[in-house]
């Protein structure tokens, strides 16, 4: 049975945003080698909705940071950051998550990962949630390695990427969790302008949100809409050929309201748009 007019406009709006076709599920390695001399050794969080509608980004962090010189570790027993939680109210379900997470990334290594800004937020507000239950040192200790994927490599120093041939012409987009949850807007773009022939384009009202907004797409689809469609008309207004971003949320936003007004550009990680120039981009 089709779902369409079956399943309340909140959960249907949610569905609109998938894409058409998944990828087939593809596990991670426990371990992901670091390419030369180790740099560092780091853990993984491999998210909830990144490795179902765009798994691609997990496997490219891993090759990035492998030809950074970087460890990675992704432990078996992690779970949800408890965001969607937190943004919801449900402070237990939220703990509950962040235990898990407590327990199973390991304390011997020199930063926990992470690529989506919503699950950075929210793993660094984990002391915030534990306050009064007696794990308030081991949710600040957990929470003071957390780094996102691109404050870690522009504080290691990027290996230098091949470039593009001909030039490019790239709009980024600042994720909310990122830049006002954690006052992250100038690393990604450091390292994106060591890509040669690269030209990274401002995006008007820049620190507007794209609507997506954790779940805010459930629970106010029509002003998650106009947001969007608002995002994704300052993104073409710029003549970018493609636009990258730090936050599955908000690429699966952009991609749907750039689709639904034609736009034809690509909607990349930036870890993806990195992958792109250490592999020859043309």
């Amino acid at each position: 049975m089709p779902l369409h007019g079956v399943l309340p406009e909140r959960f249907q709006a949610m569905l609109n945003l998938l894409p058409e076709r998944l990828e087939p599920a593809h596990e991670l390695p426990e371990v992901m080698p670091a390419q030369g001399k180790r740099r560092a050794r780091v853990a993984l969080l491999a998210g909830c909705v990144q490795q179902v509608v765009s798994p691609q980004i997990n496997r490219v962090t891993l090759n990035v940071l492998a030809r950074n010189g970087v460890e990675v570790v992704i432990p078996r027993g992690q779970g949800c950051c408890g965001a969607l939680a937190m943004h919801t109210g449900e402070l237990e379900l939220a703990r509950l998550q962040a235990r898990r997470n407590l327990s199973a990334f390991p304390r011997d290594v020199d930063a926990i990962l992470t690529n989506a800004a919503g699950c950075g937020s929210g793993m660094k507000d984990y002391p915030m949630i534990f306050k009064g239950t007696g794990l308030e040192a081991e949710a600040e200790a957990f929470a003071g390695r957390v780094q996102d994927i691109c404050e870690f490599l522009d504080a290691l120093g990027l290996v230098e990427p091949t470039g593009i041939k001909g030039g490019f012409k790239l709009a980024y987009h600042d994720a909310c969790h990122l830049a006002h949850a954690q006052g992250i807007t100038a690393a990604p773009r450091r390292l994106l302008a060591q890509i040669p022939n690269l030209e990274i384009l401002p995006i008007p009202e820049g620190d507007l949100c794209c609507g997506s907004a954790g779940s805010y797409n459930i629970e106010q689809p029509e002003l998650a809409r106009q947001l969007g469609e608002r995002k994704a008309r300052h993104v073409l207004s710029t003549g970018a050929q493609a636009v990258a971003a730090g936050n599955i949320g908000c690429l699966v936003q952009l991609r749907t309201h750039l689709n639904s007004l034609g736009g034809t550009i690509p909607v990349w990680h930036t870890l993806e748009v990195l992958e792109h120039a250490y592999n020859g981009w043309e």
